[in-house]
């Protein structure tokens, strides 16, 4: 099968900061990828370099069969990204945003009409559709933002902390979500810290720290026959694990700040 995602020698710096560092990776269409790791360890960058927000990399990155550099704005119109954080145009009704979102992907009228209608009731928002997004809490604007990102129906969908603000039965709603894209065919690349929902979605994990790849496979294959869960795993390999002393150290620290205020 070929790849729908192809990363050969991907490397970013920042200045002396080197954020990737030689990030090889290939991934079949219909897979949904956890993508995880540390804060800082390079999660963001690599969705953006694979979005075509950042274009200053060194190596090759191919999606959906295109040499991105050749071809970024075709892909940009074929992949939907779904970050944590983003501008919602605040002074705008999700209705109009929506319709701005959609006539950037030149969707018709209509389509962006019912797309967005069918979108928003799911998620329970048809009631908010005329009501401008600076009385939204942050997880109505996640639900707008989510709808923005799969608004043009893409091939692939990139979601960098995408249960950010959500509810309960909302983050219940968006995993079902990606098994219901699953079945269709998509391809979702997942970022998350949110390690029981990374376990349970994903077909693959990919764990990266300082910039490079240290684990790959399914949560079976990174478990090695041990009952550890995700997180442990996660723990394991990107910590030395001492959270029992430094939550005490925390503790102890906030207690001589009292102490001393005395």
């Amino acid at each position: 099968m070929t790849p729908i995602i192809t990363i050969q020698g991907l490397r970013k710096q920042y200045g002396d900061k080197t954020v990737l560092n030689n990030i090889n990776l290939e991934v079949a269409p219909g897979q949904i990828i956890g993508y995880i790791g540390p804060n800082g360890a390079g999660k963001s960058t690599t969705v953006k370099i694979l979005t075509g927000i950042i274009q200053d990399y060194d190596g090759q990155v191919t999606v959906l069969g295109k040499n991105l550099r050749d071809s970024v704005m075709e892909v940009k119109s074929k992949v939907g990204y779904i970050p944590e954080l983003a501008e919602l145009y605040d002074l705008l009704t999700p209705r109009e945003y929506l319709t701005f979102i959609g006539k950037l992907y030149k969707l018709d009228d209509h389509i962006i009409e019912d797309r967005a209608t069918r979108m928003l009731t799911s998620f329970g928002l048809i009631d908010n559709m005329d009501q401008r997004m600076d009385s939204f809490s942050k997880g109505m604007r996640q639900k707008v933002l989510i709808t923005s990102g799969l608004l043009h129906n893409p091939s692939i969908v990139f979601m960098d902390e995408p249960l950010s603000g959500l509810d309960a039965n909302a983050v219940i709603l968006v995993k079902e979500l990606l098994q219901a894209l699953k079945q269709e065919g998509k391809t979702i690349f997942y970022c998350s810290h949110m390690m029981d929902v990374v376990e349970k979605v994903s077909d693959r994990i990919i764990l990266i720290n300082n910039g490079t790849i240290i684990a790959d496979g399914t949560i079976e294959e990174l478990k090695q026959g041990n009952s550890d869960t995700l997180e442990q795993i996660f723990s394991r390999l990107t910590s030395n694990g001492d959270f029992v002393q430094r939550a005490d150290d925390l503790a102890a620290a906030m207690s001589d700040r009292n102490d001393l205020k005395l």
